[in-house]
């Protein structure tokens, strides 16, 4: 009798316990959201994730055979540290590329709002560990389906520490860094967005 009573008690610990884990689940600490419409919104969310987003392309990039990596790729992979504030303020621009179509073909709204962030990057030279800051130009479009598209990017390199402003510090002119690890990961933060996977809570 006595352990008839202890398994019917075990037993009910145990419901007790998924249900807890259930409902756990289901009231995470950070909800995701629907992918904000207002950039404003949206740049704070995605750079808070980016340095993730960037890393799981990197270590990707290293699972594929030595022999079919370039001859310049380091064998040890960097990492993004940290990304910094978004700032809006937009340049001039003189080439209609980046005008009239996201990079997904569908037609853009308006002009591509311009996006200038950093990135704290560690990279690896003859085995040692280098920390180089990463200056980015980003345009993004929101479609008539009001998604968030990357239309283009570019990217410099730059001292770090330093304080200079940017402009006289880079050690790099900027390149169309479009098929580049940053650029990957915004794509893939964007598309996790659309899905709704994205926690709301900065």
């Amino acid at each position: 009798m006595g352990r008839i009573v202890g398994l019917i008690g075990t037993g009910l610990i145990g419901s007790l316990w998924l249900c807890s884990v259930a409902q756990a689940a289901s009231n995470p600490i950070r909800r995701a959201i629907a992918c904000p419409d207002r950039l404003e919104d949206l740049m704070p969310l995605l750079l808070r994730d980016l340095p993730s987003y960037a890393n799981r392309v990197n270590q990707r990039a290293y699972l594929t055979p030595p022999a079919a990596r370039r001859e310049n790729d380091p064998d040890t992979p960097g990492y993004v540290l940290l990304a910094g504030q978004p700032d809006y303020q937009a340049l001039p621009l003189n080439s209609n590329r980046l005008l009239n179509e996201s990079s997904s073909g569908e037609p853009s709204l308006s002009e591509p709002p311009q996006i200038f962030f950093t990135t704290l990057e560690r990279q690896y030279a003859s085995g040692e560990a280098v920390k180089l800051q990463h200056y980015h130009w980003l345009f993004l479009t929101q479609t008539q389906s009001y998604s968030w598209q990357l239309v283009l990017m570019f990217s410099a390199i730059g001292d770090y520490p330093t304080q200079q402003q940017p402009t006289q510090h880079l050690t790099s002119a900027p390149q169309d860094a479009s098929q580049g690890v940053i650029a990957q990961a915004i794509r893939l933060w964007l598309t996790d967005c659309r899905a709704g996977a994205v926690e709301g809570d900065l």
